[in-house]
């Protein structure tokens, strides 16, 4: 059951969003936004990693008047997050944001988001309505799958009175299993593209972990249409861990595959660095490409044979082989410039 492709579509700057199978990479920066020059270098950074939708934070009409200067130098959609003071959302609109993320649990005022509609709607700039399990609306007591559902459809109820319908939703909690309820329930309910992640996960270790496992059911259920790991943590570990996820669930093709043992009493080299440091390099390659970094000569080019390239150690040395094929030897002080140079060089007619 595919829900993603029945979903309503639309375009977010030059991305069509909804209605297939493509399932777009965000993350949010953690600069000030009003600082335009580390804004826009992040913005980058996380561009060339594979980032193809970009959130900021909007506190104040600085930063709210800093998104032309932004949007300027980015290349990617760029989305205006308001949590309380709709005017900021208005100022961000007449600045050119591609996208609007309201909360409706921090805007009660129904006049001033009847403003930001009708101003959206001219403009073709789209809404997401972001629902978040620690801040429902007042009234509704205990986040639940059905009160999820009833704040996303008090806002949406308000922009489809006005004829709005190019509306993104997102249904957030900490918790897996009322998270998976969640997007379900919302998946039957509304015709509209779905964000997924699960929100205030944790550290780059057991948030993803968490979000690893709340994703993978979610997607395997058809569900979602872009896609934010929330780490505790770099936003490029972000991106990084939404490809990974994407590509381990096949919905990604062009990423690198990093396969390492996990040492032994047999490793006669300083094995661990040299492979964070090639995953590190791999996540900056948009080829199909299998690498492996391998502990010992005896057991590694086997275990590894159908990784297009790898090392093997030895005693400060490393063998090169491609295919479970022994190519060369490599002095340890070596390995990474010359597997990086192999990595450069490798092409998919190789396969």
């Amino acid at each position: 059951m595919l829900n993603r492709t029945k979903t309503n579509q639309f375009m977010v700057k030059n991305l069509k969003f909804g209605g297939n199978n493509h399932i777009y990479i965000q993350s949010m920066c953690n600069t000030k936004t009003k600082n335009v020059k580390e804004t826009v270098a992040q913005i980058l950074e996380l561009e060339k990693l594979g980032c193809e939708i970009i959130r900021v934070a909007i506190l104040d009409e600085q930063d709210a008047l800093s998104i032309a200067k932004i949007k300027e130098q980015i290349h990617i959609p760029l989305v205006a997050d308001i949590h309380f003071d709709p005017e900021l959302a208005i100022t961000a609109i007449h600045q050119g944001v591609d996208k609007i993320r309201l909360n409706p649990g921090n805007i009660s005022n129904k006049e001033k988001i009847i403003e930001i509609v009708k101003l959206c709607k001219e403009k073709n700039i789209p809404i997401r309505i972001g629902v978040n399990g620690g801040s429902l609306p007042k009234d509704i007591a205990k986040p639940t799958p059905e009160h999820m559902i009833e704040a996303a459809k008090r806002h949406i109820s308000i922009l489809e009175e006005l004829d709005f319908h190019n509306i993104c939703l997102s249904l957030k909690c900490s918790s897996i299993d009322l998270t998976l309820q969640s997007y379900q329930l919302a998946s039957e309910v509304f015709p509209y593209p779905l964000h997924i992640g699960i929100t205030e996960a944790g550290t780059s270790f057991k948030g993803l972990i968490k979000s690893s496992i709340g994703l993978s059911k979610i997607l395997d259920l058809g569900i979602g249409n872009t896609i934010r790991v929330s780490l505790t943590d770099d936003p490029k570990k972000e991106v990084i861990a939404a490809k990974e996820i994407l590509k381990e669930l096949h919905y990604l093709e062009n990423i690198p595959t990093l396969t390492s043992c996990p040492t032994c009493g047999r490793t006669a080299y300083d094995m661990i660095p040299i492979a964070k440091e090639i995953e590190e390099y791999l996540s900056t390659i948009n080829k199909k490409i299998h690498v492996a970094v391998m502990g010992c000569a005896v057991n590694g080019p086997g275990e590894a044979k159908e990784a297009d390239l790898g090392v093997a150690g030895g005693n400060h040395e490393a063998i090169l082989f491609k295919k479970g094929v022994i190519i060369r030897k490599i002095k340890e002080e070596n390995i990474l410039e010359e597997l990086k140079q192999e990595i450069d060089l490798f092409t998919a007619d190789e396969v």
